[in-house]
């Protein structure tokens, strides 16, 4: 027999539900079988969390420590993103808070776009371009095309593995390294000339000519694309990163960025969010950028929606929740 839960929905520390309708989408899949409250953060937290079974985090930034202290009846705390960098995991472990996210295969298809856009935008020189375009100059721009131009992924996780198939679309020549070992069928499957394990990367980064990331942020990652690694890039290559701002030293990138130690990258995440208005990286002539905006879809609302709803209803029914990080 299904049991009606009792959810507890956080607000987004940034984003308001009006554009995020995130909750109004799980309510609609759960079709009134649960009551879903709405934080509120000029009340007491004990009473709010009392005989609550499931705490649904949008982005996983908006718990803290008072929350999981209240959580004492919480089953599944439902982390709506992928990655839990902002997340205190161990702190929730030692509540013995059971804590899941919506894990990279429901963002793989945008954040591969969005990478996929910045390549072409980098390779055709928009920022240039369009300023030309202003000033009433025409004919004086000139590309490159992706065609045959070699393609580094850092990590190849679901998002990797979706521009590695839209890169061959493009005539590109894909090749990945992940801490786990990739097999010759899947490497196959996406045409990866080389798949390879974290002791390659530095090669790797010498012979690409786009290198983008697709890693998890934690202490092995962070700076991972550092000052040294930026100058074994080509001086023509381009760095894309649409997964986490810090796993780029963005010091030693503005430095390679203005000195030509690479042509430029296609930025959706930054170290510090959101950077300074004044920040170089958001106008320099060889960067493009978004505002933390890749998986931001329609689609990927939609399936993260229906992530936190399955889960929802396997503890309803007594079942252990998908995606479980502790």
């Amino acid at each position: 027999m299904t049991a009606r839960l009792r959810i507890l929905y956080l607000p987004h520390p940034v984003v308001s539900e009006t554009a995020l309708p995130l909750r109004q989408q799980v309510a609609s899949l759960l079709r009134g079988q649960h009551e879903i409250p709405v934080l509120d953060h000029d009340r007491a937290l004990p009473p709010q969390f009392r005989d609550v079974d499931v705490v649904v985090d949008p982005g996983g930034a908006a718990g803290t420590r008072p929350m999981a202290d209240a959580a004492t009846s919480v089953q599944l705390w439902q982390i709506v993103g992928t990655g839990f960098d902002h997340f205190d995991l161990d702190y929730w472990r030692s509540k013995h808070i059971p804590v899941a996210n919506c894990p990279g295969i429901y963002t793989a298809v945008p954040l591969a776009e969005c990478a996929m856009m910045f390549m072409l935008m980098l390779a055709r020189r928009y920022p240039v371009s369009h300023r030309a375009l202003q000033e009433g100059t025409l004919y004086q721009t000139f590309g490159r095309e992706l065609e045959g131009c070699r393609l580094g992924l850092i990590g190849f996780g679901a998002s990797a593995r979706q521009l590695a198939r839209f890169s061959l679309a493009f005539g590109m020549r894909p090749s990945a390294i992940d801490i786990r070992d990739i097999g010759q069928d899947e490497a196959r499957d996406f045409g990866l000339e080389v798949a390879g394990k974290p002791s390659d990367l530095d090669r790797l980064l010498t012979v690409s000519d786009f290198v983008s990331l697709h890693l998890h942020l934690n202490a092995e990652t962070r700076h991972i694309i550092d000052a040294r690694r930026l100058g074994l890039m080509k001086p023509t290559a381009f760095l894309i990163n649409v997964a986490r701002g810090a796993l780029v030293d963005e010091d030693a990138l503005r430095e390679a960025l203005v000195d030509g130690g690479i042509a430029g990258a296609g930025l959706d995440v930054f170290e510090r969010e959101p950077p300074r208005p004044d920040d170089p990286l958001l106008h320099l002539p060889n960067v493009v950028s978004t505002p933390h905006t890749a998986a931001a879809t329609d689609g990927t609302l939609s399936r993260r929606a229906e992530c936190v709803a399955q889960n929802i209803d396997r503890i309803a029914n007594g079942q252990q929740a998908l995606y479980l990080l502790s």
